[in-house]
């Protein structure tokens, strides 16, 4: 696929104008985002995508990296969580943490795009990366770690900046008594950029596995980390209902891995490796693969979905036992010790005698 320059300008103009006018629309009056609000601009940013894809086969890449960035969302809620990030505020801390991580995302596609045109053995580092990332999350099944760990980036811009203990409303610099310094805002959108980085690591080699083309990597990635902002508002708490989403990014990235490593065995260049001839080995299409991403990703929110119902009847059934045998033994009368028979004490009426003492 050859794009000109004009179409990589034109497309990155297109989507800072989209997110400046998000910015505008949303940010403008700082407000806690509706589940109402965060539908239209998710389906706004979907409907986006789609009409960008059409002519452009880059949907696989899309929903790849759609699907494989909903479990940033769980990260995403414990940083907001651990900074107390008011309500009104997420929406912007969200739209420029995204932002960063999108720039050094295009960094990174860049030089992995570079360096799988001078040497086609990264595809086998790419497909060891996929395959470790989808045993671990395998392994971690519906665990998450509810507790934020910040790293090395982040701990050095406290070291190095004055950080005032308080947010300052959306702002990101104030001055207090003369002093320049950095507020909370700052650092956690930071925060969530370089959070976003980490799990790159993954996604990046996961779309190269699907494409080698730059332009379909980047504006997958683009259209990807636009529309998950309005994501994490409308998915809340239907992120803990999705228990087995880890088991399906993990079957997603280990079957993308074993695609690399077909490819890369089907044009083999290597010498110690059949004389650096091709293996003639099968390869997955586009449209396999396409079918394959959706599928896994379909049963798994079904079954997800299913055992979150399951699991909330049998805790209401559990809680109306509990309460049933509660107020049973509540009402149940007082019993005299060796007696089979409730124990009925008289009294007598004031100022009459007690018949039982007669």
């Amino acid at each position: 696929m050859n794009v000109p320059l004009w179409l990589w300008l034109v497309t990155i103009g297109g989507l800072v104008a989209v997110i400046l006018a998000d910015l505008f629309l949303v940010d403008h009056e700082p407000h806690a985002v509706t589940v109402r609000e965060a539908t239209r601009w998710v389906l706004f940013y979907v409907a986006l995508a789609v009409a960008f894809g059409i002519g452009l086969w880059f949907f696989a890449g899309y929903i790849t990296e759609y699907s494989l960035s909903v479990d940033n969302l769980f990260v995403f809620v414990i940083i907001m969580a651990a900074f107390k990030v008011p309500a009104e505020h997420q929406h912007r801390v969200l739209l420029v943490g995204i932002m960063i991580a999108l720039v050094m995302r295009g960094a990174f596609i860049a030089v992995g795009a570079a360096a799988i045109h001078a040497f086609s053995w990264v595809f086998y580092l790419f497909a060891a990366v996929l395959i470790v990332t989808a045993v671990n999350l395998a392994r971690q099944g519906t665990e998450h770690d509810e507790e934020f760990k910040e790293n090395a980036a982040l701990r050095y811009m406290r070291r190095v900046l004055p950080v005032t203990p308080a947010f300052h409303g959306a702002r990101s610099f104030v001055k207090v008594d003369g002093r320049r310094m950095v507020t909370p805002m700052l650092i956690v959108m930071f925060a969530i950029g370089s959070t976003d980085l980490l799990f790159a690591l993954d996604s990046i080699p996961a779309i190269f596995g699907l494409t080698q083309e730059p332009f379909l990597v980047f504006t997958a990635n683009a259209f990807a980390l636009m529309g998950l902002r309005q994501l994490y508002f409308l998915l809340g708490s239907l992120l803990t209902k999705l228990v087995y989403l880890s088991y399906g990014l993990s079957v997603i990235l280990g079957f993308i891995g074993v695609k690399l490593v077909l490819e890369a065995l089907h044009e083999n260049s290597l010498p110690f490796l059949n004389d650096g001839q091709p293996v003639p080995v099968p390869t997955v299409g586009i449209a396999a693969s396409l079918t394959v991403i959706v599928g896994v990703l379909a049963i798994t929110t079904v079954a997800s979905l299913l055992k979150s119902r399951r699991d909330v009847r049998r805790d209401t059934a559990a809680a109306e036992r509990h309460a049933a045998a509660a107020a049973e033994h509540t009402e149940a009368p007082a019993l005299t010790p060796g007696c089979g028979t409730p124990q009925v004490r008289h009294v007598p009426a004031p100022g009459r005698p007690d018949p039982s003492r007669a």
